[in-house]
């Protein structure tokens, strides 16, 4: 079986997914990483060639692992929302939201995502201001992924919660 973690950037993917592996014995793969040992480091890459080259190599990245029978995939938080990227997802596999509330996320972009392009430098109100911007818009289609999880738990917590719900 074939299934995706999506959530926005710092919502937990990766650390739940590599959990959620562990749990079950699946394979882990995280996309951004698998991405990196091709390209290099992300944000330096994405700055020179921009997003749309990014999303063209990750479109690529996804499509290496469609072709696998059983992989557990922390997207990037872009990664649904780029050409029919969550469409492939959805037919090919499970697809899980990883649902963390604003509040926490800012609060660990603050912490943690200054690696991250589309944060890359934002600080105080202008970091909050940047992520609802995106979460309005990427949102919507985090949310047809047909299970959803609360991220905001411990990544133990996490794992487990979504071990639950999809029965594994």
């Amino acid at each position: 079986m074939r299934i995706f973690i999506v959530g926005f950037m710092c919502s937990g993917k990766s650390v739940v997914g590599r959990e959620l592996g562990r749990l079950t014995g699946r394979r882990f793969v995280d996309l951004d990483r698998l991405i990196e040992q091709r390209i290099g480091p992300i944000l330096p890459w994405m700055r020179q060639h921009g997003e749309a080259k990014f999303r063209e190599v990750e479109g690529i990245v996804l499509g290496e692992l469609l072709a696998e029978q059983e992989v557990l995939v922390a997207c990037g938080g872009g990664t649904p929302m780029a050409a029919d990227n969550m469409d492939r997802m959805l037919a090919a596999g499970k697809v899980v939201y990883l649902e963390v509330p604003h509040t926490v996320l800012v609060e660990r972009a603050r912490r943690s995502g200054g690696d991250r392009p589309l944060l890359y430098g934002l600080q105080g109100d202008a970091l909050g201001t940047r992520i609802n911007e995106l979460m309005r818009v990427r949102e919507p289609v985090y949310r047809r992924a047909p299970v959803h999880v609360p991220g905001e738990g411990t990544p133990a917590q996490t794992a487990l919660r979504m071990a639950e719900v999809l029965g594994l």
